[in-house]
């Protein structure tokens, strides 16, 4: 077997990397070199030499043309790449499609960032039998398309190149996806002849930043012939977007005395440019600050993070020497990194001094004084304090005690929320007699305890002097209210008890007279010196006007102050029970069929307004029966029920039954009450009571008619 030496040789520029292989003793039509690898300059210009393209069909290159995958460069015939414009932007690859009438051939050239070019040159040395060796070929070459947002008319605008490396020869392109046939349509088209790519609008990156269609190549009658490939078109950013605040508003607060450097708060700011650029890359500053005092310059803030921290000293960061403890910070951001290029938008941060309790109360005076009447409540006197402190905390807020003089507990002192005054009150009337001043020690503080370096001194306690004012007290009963057991029904002019009252007053010597306040029966009358009280009507413990058997009087003592002072007295009378009710009957009333079957007619009860054992048990009868037969009788059920029953059938009528009832009192007492007993006519569930056949009455009717006629025949 014979063996063909080729000798590939290699060699390299600063700014192009060639892979340059030639063979010594064979011509290999196509690209001589296929593969490039450029480092990416800051602008290609116009009509500068990019890099020469050796490319041999091995018979002249008869009829040889060139095609680029980006419209904005072009190859002459004698294979130099050149740009037709100045161009920053042109993706990350170009492909050369070379044909002539023998041979056609693919070239690519990527374009390297200047770090990337040490790398990729390691990795085309290591890539064994890729030196000379032809790339595989691609039916399509569908390079990505790099489009600026933004762009002005006129449209459409042609912005790249699909290559199909076989010809376009009794063939059309088609385009499709998002942008061309599915919404938004219509962005993007296609030239079926020649693969032309045009934008027919602006584009917008913040909206859409990336398209990713698919091209085919497709005979005349629609067939697929190549494809479909992917083919994606990127919008460049452009800096058309204000940094903006989003979060506001912005408060920030920061302890007054706080260290040097302490974070205050964070401003953050929104770009919607891409966050990969210098378009979307913040920094932060502030413009003014409001007010400017005691230093113009109170805070800083980090121009990449956005944090606002404190630059005075703790001294200088004291909220009771301050203008305001309230200050406004205009903050910029601004995009491209800062520079004077870039788009600014600005925000206000409200930064609040908080106030730390580093002053303690102080009362305004040494010594309050108060005049109270004695017998009187309520509030005496107002204490004042003064705190430098916040008055919207409980550094300033004031907690009031009695620390002496205080032993019966009859102040009491509470802060008025509103003026931060001490509210000194009495709870518990003084008596002038007892005492006619008193001194109070009253300490104040504050809610929040002071921090450590602070105190308490002298001027947070104070002398409150008060003096009790004597007025005529009226009379004292003693007891009050009072308390007597009587029977009642005792005789008229019967004494009851008689009441004591004292005038408290003792420093001045008064006499009392005593009256009746109120009566509700009228049976109490009270001896106006001495205070006797007797009776002038019967006491009744069934009255109406007596309460779980007791009757409730008032009676009035009155000193001979000028003017008079009244005291009331409470008298309340147990009254106890004697038998001097009557027993009642109930029902008076009965009904009953002429043909009833069941002869228990109506079970009678008993009541008595006395109480026990002047009531129950109580005992039933019934008055002698006219005639020779027997009609009715009452059977005892308990202690207050019986039962009356029917001996037999009655014809329809209206009979009066005579019943006596006798309470177990002693003496007992009886009542004789009349039953009306109706024999009613009854058919079908209905019963008629209406005219009797005969009207039958009871034997004591019959007696009063006989000893009426007898009375007559003595006449």
């Amino acid at each position: 077997k014979g063996w063909m030496l080729k000798v590939y040789f290699c060699f390299f520029s600063p700014q192009v990397l060639l892979l340059a292989c030639a063979e010594d003793l064979e011509c290999v039509p196509g690209f001589q070199q296929k593969v490039f690898y450029i480092e990416k300059p800051f602008e290609f210009r116009e009509d500068q030499l990019v890099l020469n393209l050796k490319f041999d069909d091995c018979k002249g290159n008869n009829k040889l043309n060139f095609e680029v995958s980006n419209p904005d460069f072009t190859v002459e015939l004698d294979g130099n790449l050149v740009a037709l414009k100045n161009v920053s932007e042109v993706g990350r690859a170009l492909f050369v499609h070379a044909r002539s009438e023998h041979a056609e051939d693919m070239a690519e050239i990527f374009i390297l960032e200047a770090n990337e070019k040490h790398g990729a040159l390691k990795e085309i040395l290591k890539l064994e039998g890729n030196l000379g060796i032809p790339r595989q070929k691609r039916a399509i070459l569908a390079t990505p398309i790099l489009i600026p947002e933004n762009q002005r008319p006129p449209f459409p605008r042609l912005v790249g190149k699909v290559i199909r490396s076989e010809g376009t020869e009794g063939v059309k392109f088609r385009l499709s996806g998002k942008g061309v046939d599915q919404d938004p349509k219509g962005i993007f088209r296609i030239n079926e002849m020649n693969g032309e790519v045009s934008v027919t609008r602006t584009l917008d990156r913040e909206a859409i930043a990336n398209y990713e269609l698919e091209v085919e190549v497709v005979d005349m009658n629609g067939k697929t012939m190549d494809g479909p490939v992917r083919l994606d078109i990127v919008v460049i950013d452009q800096n058309d977007n204000r940094p903006m605040f989003k979060e506001g508003p912005y408060i920030g607060h920061v302890m007054e005395g706080s260290a040097t450097g302490t974070t205050v708060m964070r401003m953050a700011a929104f770009d919607a440019d891409d966050a990969g650029t210098d378009n979307a890359l913040l920094r932060y500053n502030i413009l003014r600050q409001t007010p400017t005092k005691p230093s113009p310059n109170m805070f800083y803030i980090d121009p990449e993070k956005g944090d606002i921290v404190t630059v005075v000293s703790p001294a200088l960061l004291d909220r009771e020497t301050m203008e305001s403890p309230k200050y406004e910070l205009v903050i910029e951001a601004k995009d491209m990194g800062g520079m004077d290029v870039g788009l600014t938008g600005t925000a206000t941060a409200t930064i609040l001094i908080d106030d730390k309790n580093d002053h303690a109360p102080e009362f305004t005076k040494k010594e309050f004084q108060a005049t109270v009447k004695e017998g009187v409540t309520g509030v005496i006197v107002n204490l004042t304090v003064g705190d430098r402190d916040d008055p919207a905390t409980g550094a300033w807020r004031a907690v009031y005690s009695i620390i002496n003089g205080n032993p019966g507990q009859s102040f009491e002192i509470h802060t008025n929320p509103q003026t931060n005054e001490g509210m000194l009150s009495v709870v518990k009337p003084l008596d002038y007699e007892i005492s006619a001043f008193h001194t109070l020690l009253i300490k104040v503080e504050n809610e929040d305890p002071l921090i450590p370096d602070i105190a308490y001194g002298p001027s947070s306690t104070a002398t409150v002097q008060i003096t009790v004012e004597d007025v005529n007290e009226g009379p004292v009963f003693h007891p009050n209210p009072m308390a007597v057991t009587k029977q009642e029904n005792i005789p008229v002019g019967s004494v009851v008890l008689t009441v004591n009252a004292t005038d408290p007053d003792t420093l001045q010597h008064q006499t009392i007279r005593y009256s009746v306040y109120k009566d509700p029966a009228g049976w109490l009358e009270i001896n106006p010196t001495n205070g006797t009280v007797g009776t002038t009507a019967v006491l009744d413990r069934e009255s109406p006007f007596v309460q779980n058997n007791v009757y409730t009087a008032l009676f009035l003592a009155i000193d001979s102050g000028n003017p008079p002072a009244t005291g009331t007295g409470t008298l309340h009378i147990t009254l106890e029970d004697v038998n001097d009710n009557v027993p009642s009957l109930y029902p008076t009333l009965a009904k009953v069929c002429d043909d009833a079957k069941d002869l228990r007619v109506v079970v009678l009860g008993a009541s008595d307004k006395d109480l026990h054992p002047n009531t129950d048990p109580f005992n039933f009868e019934l008055s002698k029966q006219s005639g020779p037969e027997k009609l009715w009788r009452i059977n005892r059920l308990n202690n207050t029920h019986a039962q009356v029953i029917l001996l037999q059938n009655l014809k329809k009528a209206n009979y009066n039954i005579p019943i006596s009832v006798t309470d177990s009192g002693k003496p007992p007492l009886t009542n004789t009450t009349e039953l009306r007993l109706q024999v009613c006519t009854c058919k079908k569930s209905k019963m008629d009571c209406s005219a009797s056949d005969a009207l039958h009455i009871s034997l004591t009717l019959i007696l009063l008619s006989l000893l009426s006629l007898f009375c007559k025949f003595l006449l």
